[in-house]
């Protein structure tokens, strides 16, 4: 960190730090109490933090190109009309005024104030951060002039590698490198941070969500799914052209297009390139587009064959008994309709019968009724289900909701074997002559005292016969992401603290196959559910230890493997994995959520069909 050149600047650095609005590595360069005179791209600089952050400057000029009303960041944006020739600095920059401004699109001012950078979401989010000027005076010097032309973002302007390395000396951050918009698209989009830009006709990537937020992408080809999402398939292969999209204009003006991935956002967007902490750089639209629908439809998976076993998995989000019953009923659409009734289904999310209200509750059967009536009102099978309550608050997820993973299975198909003793403490073993493995509880839950299932979902192992055939099915909720630092963090590569808990949890299920496949090395193992992590993930690597388990997205082309959509990157997340003995399957990504604004679940059912 460069030393200030006094202690008064010391002293608004420290304080600036402490309230979360100067990004580490950041210093004023200047005496706060003397008013420095300055231009945008002045403040602006050309690293991520500006050089004169925490000093006051006086009568910055510049014209109005966006209005923030909304929202706990009101303000404008303004931007110079008399730019620099380094391509590095921006000449637009954010004016927080905490209340509605008052001025106007196409205003020309000048503003005096204390530059600042606000890192959304705070510092301990890893977040690059906002430069902004904060405590502003605001001169209008005239109305009704022309905007500055907007930079046009398209799949020539930005380029192909997404950010720099940080620098190691600054614990890996990016803030203190100087830009190179023509080499790094992180850099690119903060040399034009607060600037007006545009983006012409493009594809939606991410739907429409209850935010009024959608995301695009300005690169057609870019990872292109087949369905006309943007695939992540690799912490080396960022996808560089993803923006998201915002609008500035009243509902009431016009109402937030409603759009699903695969559309189109025809006439794109125009207005200042802002940052936040819910996915970085955006558009904040001051003119939007329409929507043109490309008809992108729900997909419904094959029925099973004679002899096949059909076993699915399917995160259904938070359900609880004071969900609406048009939530149950979509659900069970899902699963007769889409999923074709499988003959087992793991389901994960599954709440005890009180939802949120912590009050001790931790029994899920009115849950479960309710959702297997809805099945049954749809045509489905009289499912019965299987699970063991967890302790109450031991598993995280929602406050007092005390999420677990359950069996539904079709008796009609399948068969559950029931061996009692298990709960929420007692580990499930496994016992049985040589080549006739057994759980000795059934249901049970895996190494439920091992740490890494701390305030997390312990997996719920189960035994099934099919047409004679034992099957082993271990339903599994991993550990979220959450406290992992975004892809626009700044520090890069971006720590992802998160898999190290998955990485033990992974452990934990494949060193239970193996103890299986001991006894039995032809044995039909599968375990599933919501792994919240990627196929090409060091978990999935785990749980595949040994040759144990394997994941059924393999079989997949590689454009069809997701599960998930999160800030434009079609993605995976649940998993179905299957042990040797599991062979000639169909496996099917069956995307009935991820991808559309209207979703039941966030995310998408996978299904396995194979003849035990």
């Amino acid at each position: 960190m460069p030393v200030p050149r006094s202690a008064a600047v010391s002293a608004v650095v420290a304080a600036a730090l402490g309230a979360g609005l100067l990004a580490a590595g950041s210093s004023a360069a200047a005496d706060p109490a003397a008013p420095t005179t300055a231009r945008i791209h002045d403040i602006q600089g050309t690293t991520r933090t500006s050089p004169l952050a925490g000093a006051q400057v006086a009568d910055v000029p510049g014209v109005v190109t966006g209005v923030r009303t909304y929202g706990s960041s009101k303000g404008f944006w303004f931007q110079d009309t008399a730019p620099d020739d380094n391509p590095a600095t921006s000449e637009g920059v954010f004016v927080f005024t905490s209340s509605a401004p008052k001025v106007a699109v196409g205003d020309a001012v000048t503003v005096s104030g204390t530059v600042t950078e606000y890192v959304p979401g705070g510092l301990s989010s890893g977040n690059q951060s906002l430069t902004q000027i904060s405590k502003a005076t605001v001169t209008v010097v005239s109305s009704g002039n022309p905007l500055p032309a907007p930079v046009a973002v398209t799949a020539r302007t930005v380029p192909d590698r997404y950010t720099p390395a940080g620098d190691p000396a600054a614990g890996n951050s990016v803030n203190g490198l100087t830009l190179k918009p023509k080499k790094y698209a992180l850099d690119y989009y903060e040399s034009l941070e607060g600037m007006n830009v545009r983006v012409g006709t493009s594809r939606i990537v991410g739907a429409t969500d209850p935010y009024s937020e959608l995301w695009v992408t300005v690169k057609p080809h870019e990872n292109r799914t087949k369905r006309g999402g943007t695939l992540y398939a690799s912490y080396g292969d960022q996808n560089t052209g993803r923006l998201q999209i915002q609008s500035l204009l009243p509902s009431a003006q016009q109402p937030f297009p409603k759009a699903n991935v695969g559309d189109t956002l025809t006439g794109g967007a125009e207005g200042p390139l802002d940052f936040n902490q819910f996915g970085g750089y955006t558009i904040t639209a001051r003119t939007l587009g329409t929507v043109a629908d490309k008809g992108l439809t729900r997909e419904t998976t094959r029925k099973q064959r004679t002899g096949e076993l059909a076993v699915a998995t399917y995160n259904v989000e938070n359900l609880d008994p004071s969900d609406p019953q048009t939530k149950f009923d979509a659900l069970a659409d899902g699963i007769v309709t889409h999923l074709a009734s499988p003959d087992i289904v793991a389901l994960e999310e599954i709440q005890d019968d009180n939802g949120a209200k912590n009050d001790g509750t931790v029994g899920a059967s009115a849950t479960l009724k309710k959702f297997t009536d809805a099945i049954a009102a749809k045509g489905g099978p009289a499912y019965q289900w299987r699970s063991i309550d967890p302790e109450n608050l031991k598993d995280g997820g929602e406050p007092g909701g005390n999420i677990r993973q359950v069996f539904l299975f079709n008796p009609a198909r399948v068969s559950f074997t029931d061996r009692p003793g298990g709960d929420a403490r007692t580990a499930v073993g496994v016992t049985g002559a040589k080549g006739h493995p057994a759980l000795t509880l059934s249901p049970g839950r895996v190494d439920p005292a091992n740490p890494a299932w701390a305030d997390s979902r312990k997996p719920l192992a189960g035994e099934f016969v099919s047409r004679g055939k034992t099957v082993f099915v271990i339903a599994n909720h991993f550990a979220s992401k959450g406290g992992d630092e975004g892809l626009v963090s700044q520090h890069q590569p971006v720590p992802r603290s998160s898999e190290a808990k998955r990485l033990l949890q992974a452990q934990a299920v494949n060193g239970f196959v193996k103890q299986l496949l001991a006894v039995d090395k032809h044995a039909r193992v599968l375990a599933l559910g919501d792994i919240n992590d990627f196929d090409f993930s060091d978990t999935t690597r785990a749980l595949e230890d040994g040759g144990a388990l394997r994941s059924a997205f393999r079989t997949l082309p590689k454009k069809e493997r997701y599960s998930y959509v999160y800030q434009g990157n079609t993605q995976v997340l649940d998993q179905i994995l299957t042990s040797p003995a599991v062979r000639g399957f169909d496996y099917d990504s069956v995307h009935i959520n991820a991808e559309f604004a209207d979703q039941t679940s966030d995310h998408d059912p996978q299904v396995i069909r194979f003849r035990p």
